[in-house]
């Protein structure tokens, strides 16, 4: 190298030769026992404390470098530092930097000597705290708009979870034979708390139904084999020890990001803490899982514009972990996600189980980043476990068996090409070959490709022989942890997040902010507003006190019954089967009672009905000159309320009955027709034989209620309708108000329990 002249270009090569000393120096110490975090200390802090890291993490390393005084000293000196160090590292043999452990301490001694070459000295007790460089380091949350912050909560009761020989079939009913359909064969394994498990494979392969097996949602007499919470058996108690989420997101659209967290922790934490405690542990899962930015936002569905896929991922991670979860599952929680998102959130569910909870998640394709990130796996094919084992050792298993990637390949596409039988660009073990030759067709033999039925059978015995027997022998040995831990997890009473009283208090509130966008929107009120229109046009100042020229007035409030008896037949029909996921979802974590979710749901619907009704009836009641009496008006009111309501029970109990929502709506136009024609202004002069269907139709006292309220000052019987003094009318319309809920409310208890 040429000698430069200037006293900056001798200062340059001094401190270049200092660095390749120090460099050799780092190698002589790589041969020696010295540990690399000594040789990093003295390189950077000139004798710092012994086994400090001079590893960075990417966000440590950029303030590092914004605080040198090298950063600021122009380009010149910059480049020729870099020139000088890279010329420098040339010089290095190769053969002393062969092993990966060599480089590793390399490049902490070239990364703190840098450090002292600029002129930053990094403090000893900063060295230490300082963390390994990685890639993979996200020092900010791109989709919240923030850094996210650790959730600090109580701590977590630790669960060791264990199945053995897992069995499970479904029964498939034809209509002259009964076929037993396997969907898991045998299953064995086992997760500790502090450890996230993968379930992958292909679709069909029983992902969820072990998922669901595992979280105790599945609980049917086909089911075999021990699964085991601390050694003891699944309890109904547990449920409020489980957090499961589901693939779909099943969340109301109209509520916005932190309601509902915030209506999800006063329903499921314990009544211990108040209220303002359960909103305060809302925000805290709302500020962990980044969702800051999108807290107020509407979740947003198909009609509705709301937050992102990712964002209402994190919403329903967030509505478990709300309640500190032992054991938290997680069907498909990457699913319609882009690589990055679902990174994110992979990551998200590290954090989780860093707290000590075990997590379990199925998980179709990983991306390559994604892979690594899991403590353990579980690869199933056709309901057969094709491997067990941390997730780390997955492909070495598979290289033992004869099965590797002959080309660069992503190791869960290898392990899903396998569980398919495609081995395809992968090489066959001998064992395997030879039975190609034996069992397959001459069309096969020409491709010399193992069918994927011989590769599956292959794979299990391979598994089978190998390693179950040592899997098994490690199950049967106790958990260790303490007996009262054990007893901790099957408690003898069961624990609600709220009263009676709390739970309908707060499901009436969220209902009623949930549905008033529905309930007032523009087409809704347009409806209304004109039907009324149009009949006061209609009935113009048809008022009179003559008797004979009150039928056409009497067709009015006819009208007025039957519509107001059916349109909320067809609102109420979609009730419970639209909320049917909802309702599902939240009674299997024990959130609520199911009478204080029912109450609360037909009663949080009764405000809002009431006010559209007297919009229409304000604008007819004046418009056809009916009755001009304060008292008339509201009894009015009051009449065509309690039609509302006897058949918007009617349209809950066929829901609830059916839930089906082509099959109620057949039946209720049905019913609503039969009801119409025998509500006594048709036909007047009814068969015996069929007479009594008026006294079961809402229509026909509520047009007797009517006539009475406008006409008992004029005549006994208007249009052949005679009229009495009520009592009656409103006894059966108020039991019909009784019993339809009623029979709503048992089917909805007989829907739990099938």
């Amino acid at each position: 190298m040429e000698k430069p002249n200037s006293s900056t270009s001798s200062l340059i090569r001094t401190k270049s030769d200092q660095f390749v000393e120090t460099m050799a120096a780092a190698l002589a110490a790589m041969k020696s026992p010295v540990s690399s975090g000594e040789v990093a200390a003295s390189a950077v802090g000139g004798g710092g404390p012994e086994g400090s890291s001079s590893f960075h993490s990417r966000k440590s390393s950029r303030g590092l470098a914004s605080a040198s005084p090298g950063r600021s000293s122009g380009h010149i000196g910059k480049n020729t530092h870099i020139r000088k160090s890279r010329s420098a590292q040339m010089k290095f043999d190769v053969d002393d930097l062969s092993s990966s452990a060599a480089l590793s301490r390399a490049s902490s001694a070239s990364l703190g000597f840098s450090f002292s070459f600029t002129g930053f000295t990094v403090p000893p007790d900063e060295i230490a705290d300082m963390k390994p460089y990685s890639d993979e380091d996200i020092p900010e949350d791109l989709e919240a708009g923030m850094q996210k912050t650790k959730l600090h909560t109580e701590p977590t009761l630790p669960i060791y979870l264990k199945f053995t020989d897992v069995t499970y079939k479904v029964v498939l009913k034809g209509i002259r034979t009964t076929l037993d359909k396997e969907i898991l064969n045998g299953i064995t394994g086992s997760i500790d708390p502090g450890e996230v498990l993968a379930l992958m494979g292909p679709s069909g392969s029983g992902k969820t139904s072990l998922l669901s097996l595992l979280g105790g949602r599945i609980r049917e007499p086909t089911i075999g084999g021990s699964i085991t919470y601390n050694d003891q058996p699944y309890s109904k108690y547990l449920k409020s020890r489980i957090g499961f989420v589901t693939q779909d997101d099943v969340l109301f659209p109209h509520l916005t990001v932190k309601e509902t967290l915030s209506y999800a922790a006063r329903l499921r934490l314990p009544r211990t803490l108040t209220k303002q405690e359960k909103d305060q542990r809302a925000i805290d899962v709302i500020c962990e899982l980044g969702l800051e930015r999108c807290q107020d936002t509407m979740i947003g569905g198909s009609f509705v514009r709301g937050v992102s896929g990712g964002e209402r991922k994190r919403v329903c991670i967030g509505n478990e972990i709300i309640i500190n979860p032992s054991l938290l599952f997680l069907d498909e929680p990457t699913s319609g996600l882009d690589s990055t998102t679902a990174l994110r959130i992979v990551k998200t569910l590290h954090d989780i189980a860093e707290a000590g909870k075990t997590v379990i998640t199925t998980i179709h394709q990983p991306s390559s980043r994604l892979f690594p990130k899991f403590d353990k796996l579980i690869l199933l094919g056709k309901g057969s476990l094709l491997y067990f084992g941390k997730a780390s050792e997955a492909m070495l298993y598979f290289a033992s068996i004869g099965c590797s990637p002959l080309i660069a390949m992503n190791p869960a596409e290898f392990m899903l090409d396998l569980a398919n039988g495609n081995v395809t660009d992968i090489s066959v073990p001998s064992e395997l070959e030879d039975r190609v030759q034996i069992e397959n067709s001459e069309a096969e033999r020409k491709s010399e490709k193992p069918a994927p039925a011989l590769v599956h059978e292959y794979l299990v015995e391979a598994y089978e022989t190998r390693v179950v027997e040592n899997e098994k022998k490690k199950l049967r040995s106790p958990t260790p942890i303490d007996e009262e831990i054990k007893s901790k997890v099957c408690t003898t009473k069961r624990e609600w997040g709220a009263s009676w009283c709390g739970q309908y208090s707060i499901l009436f509130w969220r209902g009623l902010k949930e549905r008033r966008h529905d309930y007032f929107s523009c087409l809704r009120i347009t409806q209304v507003l004109a039907t009324a229109t149009i009949l006061g046009l209609l009935w113009w100042k048809s008022g009179s006190n003559n008797p004979e020229k009150l039928q056409d007035q009497a067709g009015l409030l006819f009208f007025i019954s039957v519509f107001w008896g059916f349109f909320p037949v067809f609102t109420a029909i979609f009730t419970f089967p639209q909320e049917r996921a909802m309702l599902s979802k939240e009674r299997a974590a024990d959130m609520y009672r199911l009478s204080a979710y029912f109450v609360a749901r037909t009663t949080s619907d009764l405000p809002l009905d009431l006010i559209l009704p007297v919009l229409f009836l304000l604008v007819v009641y004046f418009m056809a000159g009916l009755r001009m009496n304060v008292g008339s008006f509201f009894l009015t009111v009051v009449t065509v309320f309690l039609c509302i309501i006897a058949a918007q029970g009617l349209g809950l109990a066929i829901g609830a009955t059916l839930m089906d929502l082509k099959k109620a709506t057949t039946l209720a136009s049905v019913t609503v027709m039969t009801f119409m024609l025998a509500g006594g202004y048709f036909v007047k002069n009814v068969p015996v034989f069929i007479s009594w269907l008026r006294y079961l139709s809402f229509n026909y006292h509520t047009y007797k209620l009517l006539l009475k309220v406008q006409y008992e000052h004029i005549s006994h019987s208007i249009d052949g309708v005679k009229i009495v003094d009520g009592y009656e009318e409103v006894g059966v319309l108020l039991a019909m108000v009784v019993g339809y809920r009623l029979l709503a409310y048992l089917s909805l208890r007989r829907m739990e329990l099938r």
